[in-house]
């Protein structure tokens, strides 16, 4: 049975959260409110979890699920190797509308799709988002809407498109950005943004030192 909470009632934001860590727990979906839009959201480290996430949307392996994390700290052990730049990134924008894309820890068990060894992570300006990530630890996490359909930017949005393939919904109202996050690639020799989003080529061009124009080349 689906459950919805609404997390402006602290009462049932506790019970969300609590109810939300034991379904990702127990392998099953959840959606959760972020910054930017609603989430569709798995145990990062269970693939059959991460499965289910893949085809409640209906996508194809070809396009990862990406990762969202409660700290800075926790990506330390979720990437090979800190990339130039990365750090300024994390420092300037997060938390916040940022996803950086890197090489993943080869030691990492868990299957987001046909990554080829990279990672896309992120950590969301969103206090549920961050607690039930702190409660849980890192979370496989795509925008809540059916692949090809507009991302869920409120919970019956997301829930109007998903259904019962959810087993918690976290309501904490429209989310603030309304988009989704800038996606910059730090796996090649110069960075490159892959998805345009709320923060602006200019912006991340100022934090490395580099020419707006060289990021979207």
């Amino acid at each position: 049975m689906t459950d919805i909470y609404n997390c402006a009632d602290p009462a049932q934001r506790a019970r969300g959260i609590a109810s939300a860590a034991g379904a990702l727990k127990s392998g099953r979906l959840v959606v959760m409110p972020t910054d930017t839009v609603y989430g569709l959201g798995a145990d990062a480290f269970d693939s059959a979890a991460v499965g289910a996430l893949l085809s409640a949307k209906g996508r194809a392996r070809d396009m990862p699920v990406g990762v969202l994390v409660g700290s800075w700290h926790t990506i330390e052990g979720l990437v090979y190797v800190m990339p130039e730049g990365a750090r300024e990134l994390i420092r300037a924008f997060w938390p916040g509308a940022l996803s950086l894309v890197v090489e993943q820890a080869p030691s990492l068990h868990w299957d987001l799709g046909d990554a080829r060894g990279t990672v896309m992570l992120r950590m969301p300006l969103h206090p549920v988002a961050i607690e039930l990530l702190r409660e849980v630890g890192p979370m496989a996490v795509s925008s809540a809407n059916i692949s090809g359909r507009p991302p869920a930017v409120d919970v019956d949005e997301a829930r109007s498109q998903l259904g019962d393939l959810v087993e918690v919904y976290l309501d904490a109202g429209p989310s603030a950005q309304q988009a989704a996050s800038t996606i910059v690639d730090l796996t090649g020799a110069t960075p490159r943004i892959l998805r345009a989003g709320p923060v602006s080529a200019e912006r991340i061009g100022e934090v490395l030192g580099l020419d707006p124009a060289s990021l979207t080349a």
